[in-house]
């Protein structure tokens, strides 16, 4: 039984390794760089405050990216709620972006997204149905702004099944410019190196992509916006127009369920997220504003204030 992450690595090559604490997320779970004296690097996760589960999916799913030609991080150990991990780089997609990079950068971020829309997801992994992106939403009226969470759940759940009513794609769920790592030596999908995948689920077409272009820690230019959705619409098929009223109503479901996430994680100590408030709050006016989440916006904005007039 692996209780810490001394014993983990003890009699393993790694054991004597320089270890260096990485920034966090917005879980419990902790990460650390370990490097060895020529240089070589890994990366020890720490899950043991989380549920098994997590665990067990995060390693399920890297396993299956991986078969699919994709880059997650190779398992090199496994203990109970400790995992290490191949090092995929030291420079994300949000540090390595620049006005003249931002193109290629996103681009690659975006074929990644394109080949997932190919694949069949895998087996075993919950949905998001209209209904079920619908609770999601409940935590933004139970601690953003406490009060009945009902017209709110009813209102995304109609404008779900009107414009997303399908969860047929994978999603990684937290596909964002902090979770990619920028891999500039490697070719095709291996430029992005994929992190933070466990609460993987199946969702509407498009759930990943409105992640990726409606990041409120690495604002995406409208320019790069109109950009990647024309190239991920002509690579899959879609049809613009619905694509469009797609992307809105996922990155308003998701701003509606963040608004709550931050709320609950500033309340538990954690102030940086509250901070945030306000830009999650503008990305969710700017998908809100779609001609096609009209009957949304009227009952969001008839329901919760914005950050700066909460109570």
């Amino acid at each position: 039984m692996t209780s810490d992450p001394t014993t983990f690595l003890t009699g393993t090559r790694w054991q004597d390794w320089q270890t260096d604490a990485l920034a966090g997320d917005a879980s419990s779970r902790t990460y650390a760089r370990l490097t060895a004296p020529d240089g070589e690097t890994a990366i020890l996760m720490d899950a043991r405050a989380e549920a098994p589960m997590g665990m067990t999916q995060f390693v399920n799913i890297a396993r299956w990216l991986t078969a699919h030609g994709l880059s997650a991080p190779r398992i090199l150990r496994q203990g109970e709620g400790l995992l290490l991990l191949e090092d995929l780089g030291p420079q994300t997609l949000a540090v390595a972006a620049t006005h003249e990079t931002e193109d290629a950068l996103y681009d690659a971020a975006v074929n990644v997204l394109i080949a997932l829309d190919r694949l069949a997801p895998p087996d075993g992994l919950g949905a998001m149905t209209p209904d079920v992106g619908a609770q999601m939403v409940a935590i933004a009226a139970e601690v953003y702004h406490p009060c009945d969470p009902a017209p709110l759940t009813a209102a995304v759940g109609a404008a779900l099944t009107a414009h997303a009513p399908r969860a047929d794609r994978l999603a990684l769920r937290d596909y964002h410019a902090e979770n990619l790592i920028w891999r500039p030596a490697r070719r095709g999908l291996d430029h992005i190196g994929l992190l933070d995948f466990q609460d993987a689920f199946v969702a509407p077409r498009g759930y990943d992509l409105a992640s990726l272009l409606r990041d409120i820690r690495r604002p995406v230019t409208a320019a790069q916006v109109t950009r990647q959705t024309a190239r991920f619409a002509d690579a899959t098929g879609a049809d613009p127009a619905a694509l469009g009223a797609q992307l809105a109503v996922l990155g308003a479901q998701r701003n509606l369920r963040i608004l709550g996430v931050f709320a609950r994680l500033a309340q538990r100590g954690k102030p940086s997220y509250a901070a945030l408030l306000p830009a999650v709050w503008d990305a969710l006016l700017r998908d809100l504003a779609h001609p096609a989440l009209h009957d949304l916006a009227r009952v969001v904005l008839a329901t919760l204030p914005p950050p700066h007039a909460r109570a």
